[in-house]
């Protein structure tokens, strides 16, 4: 005998399986707070409450380039963006990298916590959305790492950040921003972290290539984890620019001080 289910009896069937596969799934990969590591529960929040208060949000007023914090209203521009010209067009970035973050990313890239990615994706969707839509963006293209480092880790943190920020902007604003992969790394270069201002422009130079951008691709915003010297956004853009792309505007989650 053939069963015939109404419209909304199939809704809710289909909703009791994505639930029980969220069970299963936290069986096997918990998900964890991005701050504490600990487990959170699915469903209740992405962060522990406590955890919450610990992070430190950029706020006004932010220099007009790279969106660092600037000491008052009447500084437009911080120290290191007043020293040289960047490539990129505008830098907005989610928290101030500190100890709490510092932390936080490394466990991303190096323990595999790319769950802590869903709950960055979306804050930055929620505290920057409009900031975002302003930007009239055709594109979100993630920095990408070397190919063998992603086999490494198993993925590329930029692009994961890159899909939730997309599907976030979708959900809560509708505001379709395609992600792209139209950037490649050309050679593995030696960890940004490990070195001073000269010699991260130099690991740079020629690192990243853009394949073929179609014609009506002219406002691109390149997604990464962390903006220090704004050396890798620099090195992006330029890249970008040289195959067509017209302004190029960057989102992080943190952004380090100078």
């Amino acid at each position: 005998m053939r069963i015939t289910l109404n419209p909304q009896t199939r809704k809710q069937i289909a909703a009791a399986a994505r639930r029980a596969g969220g069970f299963l799934l936290d069986g096997l990969y918990p998900r964890r707070c991005p701050v504490c590591d600990e487990i959170v529960v699915r469903g209740e929040s992405l962060i522990c409450s406590g955890c919450l208060k610990q992070i430190s949000w950029v706020t006004g007023p932010v220099c007009k380039t790279c969106g660092r914090e600037v000491s008052d209203e009447r500084t437009e521009y911080c120290p290191d963006c007043m020293r040289r010209r960047h490539a990129f067009d505008k830098g907005i970035s989610l928290c101030n990298y500190n100890e709490i973050t510092s932390a936080s990313m490394a466990r991303i890239k190096y323990q595999g916590r790319r769950e802590y990615l869903d709950f960055y994706g979306t804050a930055i969707a929620k505290r920057m959305g409009k900031r975002l839509t302003a930007l009239k963006a055709d594109l979100m293209v993630p920095v990408p790492v070397h190919p063998a480092r992603e086999k490494k880790r198993g993925f590329n943190q930029a692009r994961v950040l890159a899909e939730r920020i997309s599907t976030e902007m979708d959900r809560l604003y509708r505001v379709k921003i395609p992600v792209g992969n139209v950037l490649y790394r050309r050679k593995k270069t030696l960890p940004q972290k490990d070195l001073n201002p000269g010699e991260r422009l130099k690991n740079l130079e020629e690192a990243f290539e853009a394949g073929e951008i179609p014609a009506n691709i002219q406002r691109v915003i390149l997604a990464d984890d962390i903006y220090t010297t704004g050396s890798t956004a620099d090195a992006c853009a330029k890249a970008l620019k040289r195959a067509g792309v017209k302004e190029v505007f960057v989102v992080t989650i943190c952004i380090g001080n100078q």
